[in-house]
């Protein structure tokens, strides 16, 4: 294995520079799509080297269950100071198969216990609620997918901020942007260092819906003006707890875009520009995450193949 089995933890790294220009450079649809799929590349490639790590590192310890050829010098010696990295890569991967774990479950709690609350009232696409506190959001899953807006939310927007404040939640469960979300939340836990995809992700679904709701309502600036309208109104008022969902996001920055012309669905970045090599980076570094963490496994299975007496 050598070198190669700590490269897959690092190289997220190498998708930081598209994690910021995607979100600026790309529709918002291409961008959350790569950003989660280089995401949950990283993320399974460098939780597998931690769990050839921690192989190496139970072997040595003493009572071990393993079979005694397991912590042979030969295995040992595949992984550099295997005597630091392989016992600390046991109290790594628990941390991040627990963190997993606790974000899954949250996840599914929480939605468990939105439908809950909304039992009482008919199963409608919209769940309209009587509360002063001005809110809106998609609850995917349960009986059926559902936008649940307050009075409070409702009484601050026009006809036509209405109407494209529905069409953005609507996109959100078209979309199924909570699953994007969920498997970049997922991937920051087994893998800090790609907590910036999740942060960048969190923005492009939201411009994704601010696009579909803008194609719905057929205006650009009634959708930005909704945005507006709904960020005032609900200042002050907590973000919904909801785990499928993404905080509302940098709303100047998205009242901007919606000013601005449309984004094209089928550009590509011509070559040799900024966000075509931080594409293409964040690609190699994927490519090398699957490469590297598939030749440390298949390279650890034969050592110890060979070192498990028959």
């Amino acid at each position: 294995m050598g070198i190669f089995v700590f490269l897959p933890l690092v190289l997220p790294f190498t998708a930081w520079p598209i994690a910021r220009l995607a979100a600026q450079r790309l529709h918002p649809r291409t961008a959350t799509v790569l950003l989660t799929g280089v995401s949950c590349v990283m993320a399974v490639c460098s939780t597998v080297c931690l769990a050839l790590l921690m192989v190496v590192g139970t072997a040595q310890l003493p009572g071990n269950p393993l079979p005694d050829g397991w912590s042979d010098p030969e295995v040992r010696e595949s992984v550099p100071h295997h005597e630091i990295a392989g016992k600390a890569a046991i109290p790594a991967l628990i941390w991040v198969v627990a963190g997993c774990a606790h974000a899954a479950l949250h996840h599914s709690r929480v939605r468990r216990r939105a439908h809950q609350a909304l039992a009482a009232l008919p199963l409608t696409e919209v769940a309209v609620l009587p509360d002063a506190r001005p809110y809106a959001y998609a609850l995917p899953g349960g009986p059926r997918d559902r936008v649940v807006v307050s009075t409070a939310m409702l009484t601050g927007l026009g006809s036509r901020e209405r109407r494209a404040l529905f069409a953005h939640e609507r996109a959100h469960l078209t979309a199924r942007h909570h699953r994007h979300l969920l498997l970049v939340q997922l991937a920051a836990r087994a893998n800090p260092f790609l907590r910036p995809l999740r942060t960048a992700v969190a923005y492009t679904t939201e411009r994704w819906a601010d696009e579909e709701a803008a194609g719905t309502v057929g205006s650009r600036r009634t959708v930005a003006r909704a945005i507006g309208k709904a960020a005032l109104v609900s200042r002050g008022t907590p973000a919904p707890t909801l785990a499928s969902l993404a905080t509302p996001g940098p709303l100047p920055r998205r009242v901007a875009a919606l000013l601005g012309p449309a984004p094209c669905a089928h550009a590509w970045p011509p070559a040799f520009t900024t966000v075509s090599l931080a594409l293409w980076t964040a690609t190699t570094g994927a490519l090398l995450s699957a490469m590297f963490s598939a030749n440390s496994a298949l390279t650890l299975l034969v050592l110890l193949h060979a070192a498990t007496p028959l």
